[in-house]
């Protein structure tokens, strides 16, 4: 069920309204029914692979538990629990990515490879409730997460609908705690939810659906564009991912505060960073976070040489890359921010600008910082939007040898305005987040604001409805 559907503004009152109304001991049950019923509009066999990784780690951390005593035994289930929990998402994710490329490569040595092809699309959000899953076990192992004995509980921390999909990725020690205690209606966690749910609904449908628009234009047939055309596709697109993404984040908040729970912040103004590790730091948080507790600080982290560090920073990179789609460009888009990351710290070790003492100075520097990452992250993320390698020679072709062409991309006003209006309230919530910095307004500019987003999501959303772009992933 699409957040941003007449069938969700049906569904998420009547929850939160049951939730509240029922006793606290069925409340558990109400919440994984609604999830279920929520994961089955897509396609209903798919909640059948949710629930094998659900059982897989349930008895893994119940196992893990038993044996805490046991190093050897212990060890042993977390590693059966991480390999049994990746195999289903290899088979439905990579499976016939490898296989696609055994075959070029058996062709390229003329060897005899058929191809096997599974004809299965990928469940939704597979690969966000495989990492919430095993951070659940992973957490047990370490002891900072008692087992879960009852089997509906756990079932509901991997599947509460919203963050079922596309997240946030929640530990235990945060969501599944929660669960367990009784909420209070308060009119507080109402407001402020339902203030992140329309400034996640306007992202979506004004800002991100529109851009898309015309992202789509350039990167369908680069060659009909000039290159002033192209570069502001491109910029086009990091907005449109971000507003999508933070989007959906935001709706996801607002939801579970509308309840009482509280999850985690996915994005701080990422567009405002001034270097790629302080990027890393503000985008996506609950996955950056992630690979850092549980790959990054495994493989060693900074607590070793510098070409070690090196070594695990580009790993953890790379496998983010691979995490986020079976193909060359996520890979390679992955790889990049890791050799970027390898380049900052030596560089930062220099202490090139720090003679500089006005304040004005530093602004500029900081600035230009700010400048600088955004633009490099701009040009990654024509690697992560392109298809494949293919495209992405397209797009760079045309970008290099269009500059003699008119230009073609006409940007209807509205979409201006909208972009316009996210930038400066991103601006504004630089050191907040959206509820909470609406909330401190007077009541005027409260209530001016919500009614420019309604009118907009209403008057302006695009014609063209696009699916979460963290979908497919």
């Amino acid at each position: 069920m699409l957040f941003n559907s007449i069938e969700f503004l049906i569904f998420f009152p009547i929850v939160t309204l049951l939730f509240y109304l029922l006793p606290h001991k069925f409340r558990w049950f109400l919440l994984l029914a609604a999830s279920c019923f929520f994961y089955m509009w897509f396609i209903p066999k798919y909640i059948l692979i949710l629930l094998i990784t659900i059982v897989i780690d349930y008895l893994a951390g119940i196992l893990i538990f038993k044996w805490k005593d046991s190093p050897s035994k212990k060890k042993t289930c977390l590693i059966v629990s991480i390999i049994s929990t990746c195999s289903v998402l290899f088979i439905f994710k990579y499976l016939n990515f490898c296989s696609a490329n055994l075959v070029a490569l058996a062709q390229h040595f003329g060897w005899a490879h058929p191809q096997q092809v599974l004809n299965i699309a990928l469940p939704i959000g597979l690969s966000f409730h495989t990492f919430q899953s095993l951070s659940y076990v992973i957490e047990v192992y370490r002891g900072h997460q008692k087992a879960e004995r009852h089997f509906g509980y756990y079932a509901l921390y991997v599947m509460f609908y919203p963050q079922l999909v596309t997240g946030p990725i929640e530990r235990p020690q945060n969501l599944l705690t929660q669960l367990h205690r009784e909420k209070k209606l308060q009119y507080d966690n109402i407001a402020n939810g339902l203030r992140l749910i329309l400034f996640g609904l306007f992202l979506k449908m004004v800002v991100a659906d529109n851009l898309g628009t015309y992202v789509d234009q350039i990167y369908e047939n680069p060659h009909a564009f000039s290159s002033g055309d192209i570069l502001l596709g491109m910029v086009f697109y990091s907005f449109q991912i971000y507003g999508d993404f933070f989007g959906y984040s935001s709706i996801a908040l607002g939801c579970a505060l509308a309840m009482g729970f509280t999850l985690i912040d996915n994005f701080k103004t990422p567009y405002l960073s001034d270097s790629i590790q302080e990027f890393w730091r503000r985008w996506h948080i609950s996955l950056s976070t992630w690979f850092r507790d549980y790959l990054y600080i495994p493989l060693g982290g900074n607590r070793v040489s510098i070409p070690r560090w090196a070594l695990n920073t580009l790993i953890v990179f790379t496998v983010c890359g691979i995490w986020h789609g079976a193909n060359w460009t996520f890979m390679i888009w992955g790889f990049a921010y890791g050799v970027l990351l390898c380049l900052e710290r030596p560089l930062r070790s220099l202490h090139i600008f720090d003679k500089i003492s006005s304040k004005s100075g530093k602004s500029i520097l900081k600035g230009l910082n700010i400048l600088k990452t955004f633009i490099i992250v701009t040009l990654l993320w024509s690697i992560f939007r392109a298809p494949s390698f293919d495209s992405l020679h397209q797009l760079f072709s045309a970008l290099s040898h269009n500059f003699s062409l008119p230009a073609q991309l006409h940007v209807n006003s509205i979409v201006w305005i909208a972009l316009a209006f996210f930038i400066m309230i991103d601006l504004l919530i630089r050191r907040s987040r959206f509820d909470v910095w609406c909330g401190q307004q007077k009541s005027a500019v409260r209530w001016t604001i919500y009614a420019l987003m309604i009118f907009a999501i209403i008057v302006f959303s695009s014609v063209q409805q696009y699916p979460f772009i963290y979908f497919q992933f």
